[in-house]
Formats: C-alpha cells, sequence, structure tokens
C-alpha cells in the first residue's frame, strides 16, 4: 500500500525514471489477474498510477506515463501470445521478440488515453472517479476497435477460485464485466485517499460480498435431466493436421466417447469435443459421421469441432468458398443436425486484418465468418447457445437474446498457449459469462481446460492442461434472464458516463 508520504515522493519523480517507474507499476497491476490473483497489487499500482498522474504537467504527459503503464501491463499479461508464434518459428522466428511488445503497445494506448482525461479533473476522489469513468469507456472501446480484444479486463481479478470468487462475481449479473472494472478500479484508487476512503471501500466489499452470497442462494431452475459427457483428447497443435497423426487423435477422441457413454449408463447424455477436434469434413464423409455416432450410442447428439463449407459440393477456395470454424451438431443416427459458424475470429490466427499493412498470419488462410450469436434447438436437447474459443470473452455478444437459450456450450482449442497463463484466464472469461448470462456452461478444450460451470460461475468439474480424458456432468440448469443479459452494455456504459461526468464537474 502507498502512505501518503510515498504518494507525494512519487509525484516528484520526472522523465524516463517516471517512465520506467510507470512500467513497473502496470507490471505489477497483471499480478492481480488471473491465475494469480495477487489482489493487493492493485493498491499500489492504481495510487502508483495517480500519484504519477499528479506529478506531470499536463494532458500529454498524464498520457505518457498511462502509455508505460499500460505498456508494462499487458506485456506481463499477454506473454503467452509468444508460445502460439513459437509453433510457426521457422516462419515467424523474428516476430517472437515484438508480437507481444507490440499488441501491448497498441492496448496501451486504451490506457494512456483514460489517464489524459483524469487529468482534468481535480486531485483526489473527483480523479479517482474520473479514471474510472473513463478506463471503462475506453475499454468499451476496446470491445470493438480494430477487431476488437477485450483480453483481461480489470474485472477478471474477481474470478477467484471457490466460493469466494463465486460471491465476488455475482454482480456480474447486474452490471457485466465492464462494470465490475469500473468499481475494481475506483476502490483501488479511493482505498488509499485516506483511512475515510479505505473504511468506505471496505464497506463496499462487504455490501457486495453479502449481496453476491445473497444471490447465491436463489435457486437456479431445474436442470435438464441431461448428462454432458466431455472429451478432452489431449491433441497437440503439431499433430491435428497430419493424416497419420489426426486420425489417431480421432480414434482416441472416439474411445474416449465410448468411455464416457458408458459411465452415463442409461441416462439422457450428450457428447461434446472440443474445437477443430477433427480433420474429417464431416459435411461431405459420412463415414467418420457414422463412427463417431456409433461411438457415442445412445446419446441424443454430439457437438464436434470441425471445418464447414458454405457449399460442400464445391471444392475449397479461401476466396468463395472458403472454410469456417464450426460446431456441427450431429444427430444419434450421424445426420447433421445443425451448424453454428464462429463469428468472432481471432485476427493474425485464423484471417489477416485488412487494416494491417502487412501479411502475418499463424493458421495458413482466411477462413469465413459466421453471422454472429446463434442458438441451435437439437432434437431431444434443451435450446443451447454455442460459442468457440475466442467468442467467450466479448461480454454481451455470446448468445442471441431474441430466442434466449437454457445453456451453452464451449469448444476451444488452446493447445497453441502451452501450460502458461493464457488457458487459465480464457477459462475465466467462460466462467464471467455464465454469471452474466445466467446460464450454466459446458466447456470441452482440447488439450484443457475443459469446465463445467452452473449459471453462477459455480465451477462444477474439471479436467486440467495436459490430460486425456473425459468425464460425465449433469447439465445444470438455468437461473432468470440477469440485468445484464436484458440490457448488456448499456448498463456500464452509463454507469461510466456518470462515473466521468461527477469526476470532471469543476463546482464544489
Amino acid at each position: 500500500m502507498i502512505g501518503a508520504r510515498l504518494f507525494l515522493r512519487l509525484q516528484t519523480v520526472r522523465g524516463w525514471r517516471a517512465d520506467l517507474l510507470a512500467l513497473g507499476l502496470g507490471a505489477v497491476s497483471a499480478a492481480a489477474l488471473p491465475p494469480i490473483y495477487i489482489l493487493p497489487a492493485l493498491l499500489l499500482a492504481v495510487p502508483g498510477l495517480l500519484a504519477l498522474i499528479e506529478g506531470t504537467r499536463g494532458y500529454g504527459g498524464a498520457f505518457r506515463r498511462g502509455f508505460f503503464f499500460g505498456l508494462g501491463h499487458h506485456i506481463f499479461g499477454l506473454y503467452w501470445i509468444t508460445e502460439a508464434i513459437m509453433l510457426e518459428s521457422a516462419r515467424y522466428w523474428w516476430l517472437v521478440p515484438l508480437a507481444v511488445p507490440a499488441l501491448s503497445a497498441l492496448l496501451a494506448l486504451f490506457i494512456a488515453l483514460p489517464c489524459a482525461v483524469a487529468k482534468r479533473a481535480r486531485p483526489g476522489l473527483r480523479r479517482v472517479t474520473a479514471l474510472a469513468g473513463a478506463w471503462v469507456l475506453f475499454d468499451l472501446a476496446r470491445q470493438y476497435v480494430g477487431t476488437g480484444f477485450p483480453w483481461n479486463p480489470w474485472g477478471s481479478v474477481w474470478a477467484l477460485p471457490g466460493v469466494a470468487g463465486d460471491v465476488m462475481l455475482q454482480p456480474l449479473a447486474w452490471v457485466g464485466t465492464p462494470g465490475l472494472t469500473l468499481v475494481t478500479v475506483f476502490l483501488a484508487g479511493a482505498a488509499m485517499l485516506s483511512a475515510r476512503g479505505a473504511a468506505a471501500s471496505a464497506a463496499v466489499l462487504a455490501v457486495w460480498a453479502g449481496l453476491g452470497w445473497a444471490r447465491l442462494r436463489q435457486p437456479a431452475a431445474p436442470a435438464p435431466g441431461i448428462d454432458a459427457v466431455i472429451v478432452q483428447g489431449n491433441v497437440s497443435q503439431g499433430q491435428k493436421w497430419g493424416r497419420d497423426s489426426a486420425i489417431e487423435a480421432f480414434d482416441r477422441q472416439l474411445q474416449l466417447t465410448r468411455d464416457g457413454v458408458a459411465q452415463a449408463g442409461s441416462h439422457k447424455s450428450v457428447v461434446v469435443w472440443p474445437e477443430t477436434s477433427t480433420f474429417f469434413w464431416l459435411q461431405s464423409e459420412p463415414g467418420a459421421r457414422a463412427a463417431l455416432a456409433d461411438a457415442a450410442k445412445p446419446a441424443l447428439a454430439s457437438l464436434v469441432g470441425g471445418l464447414t463449407l458454405d457449399d460442400p459440393s464445391k471444392p475449397v477456395s479461401m476466396t468463395t468458398n472458403a472454410p469456417a470454424n464450426s460446431l456441427i451438431a450431429l444427430g444419434p443416427d450421424g445426420d447433421i443436425e445443425g451448424i453454428y459458424s464462429k463469428w468472432h475470429l481471432v485476427p493474425f490466427g485464423e484471417y489477416a486484418p485488412s487494416w494491417v499493412p502487412f501479411a502475418i498470419q499463424i493458421v495458413p488462410g482466411h477462413l469465413a465468418f459466421g453471422t454472429g450469436p446463434k442458438t441451435l434447438t437439437i432434437p431431444g436437447l434443451p435450446a443451447f447457445g454455442p460459442l468457440i474459443c475466442y467468442e467467450a470473452v466479448f461480454p454481451a455478444q455470446v448468445i442471441d437474446e431474441a430466442v434466449r437459450p437454457t445453456w451453452m456450450v464451449n469448444i476451444t482449442n488452446d493447445a497453441w498457449f502451452g501450460n502458461s497463463t493464457g488457458p487459465r484466464q480464457h477459462l475465466a472469461a467462460v466462467r464471467m459469462r455464465a454469471v452474466e448470462e445466467g446460464l450454466p456452461v459446458i466447456r470441452a478444450a482440447n488439450t484443457g481446460i475443459s469446465a463445467v460451470f452452473d449459471a453462477g460461475g459455480h465451477e462444477i468439474a474439471r479436467i486440467g492442461l495436459g490430460i486425456a480424458g473425459e468425464m460425465v456432468v449433469p447439465i445444470p440448469g438455468p437461473r432468470p434472464t440477469t440485468s445484464f443479459s436484458r440490457w448488456g452494455l448499456v448498463i456500464p456504459g452509463v454507469m461510466s458516463v456518470f462515473a466521468l461526468t461527477l469526476g470532471l464537474r469543476r463546482k464544489v
């Protein structure tokens, strides 16, 4: 924690020393993110940033301090992206030392700008309020600018393991992750202003925990009486597309499916395989579909990640018939009952953004975009909302509210990121979507972490990283439609504008 004397000392730091200090404070703040969860890091980082802003002479200086803070924060929070580049190091070895710093520099602008805005507010509580409001407004912009990349919002620091996280995440149902981020920035700054500010922040946390506990005690709707058979093949990225290794992986997942269905016994069940879990084109290869359906019997359906074509009768063309990254729903006889295609594609991984003046793409080709959130209704199953990998990090953009599902299925392939913080941060995002939408999530990940969350974000079961296995878990029931699910980003947007306006007011 920063005392008054240290706060004043930080205000006197100038030039490159202040930049270096801001960089370090940003790196410290990353320790609060999943899966480390050192929350007191924010009690050092946010007041330290405010002190550096106070010590600048104008908006440009505040922007500069915020930029270096953001650079440090994102370099340490996103280091795991290098793991994906290393898989293609023969082609992109030169990107290894550049990719994360370059991305971090772009994302740092979304912290630098709020710091410049906060400089306009009076020091003290008003500046803290203005910073919190501006921070979340630019976080919301981060969800849309370019392709959008809302990874590691500060609301995620409350996705603590176990009951503590269950309790503290419940406000997501009312204000969403951006709203929780606003409160987090405000409390981290206000707690260090004075003893009164610390007491007020503690009181807010106590009320917050009480409301969260009370919400958790409210019952969910009855479970649908269907078991999810989740398959985690643990297929390394290098083995996914070679024919021999891909067939071996397919056979392994078939056996895991048989084992899981046997565990389910006479219970109704649905089989869930991860993202791109088969290299077979299921639309045009009935033999693969039949093998999968046979392994899954007597399951009601199999939900499988694979590539699809808009017109499977025509050859693949990256310009006129590009493949889509899809979830394919197969009936008990192997017939295709529904397809959902990913619409939030990963920039540089699944397509090359047109706004980039040079072509870098870890995965060759340009996948086709899906049309947006969709609810699938498959015979025998309650309606569900599919999410493929990266889509799970976008608050308020995960389900079709016009046709509200009763559960969500997240299929993903985090093999790109190895045993790093990346898969764990991704898992935290999925958990937060469950609370925001009031819907349980069934998650199948290729190399892990596969998990099941109930509609309150409580983890029911998981298969850890780097394990081949299956698990059979009853699909939990949903909760009533949440305020955030109904109103989406309007709620945190209004909160942020109000906080910014309050912070920038000049009258006492």
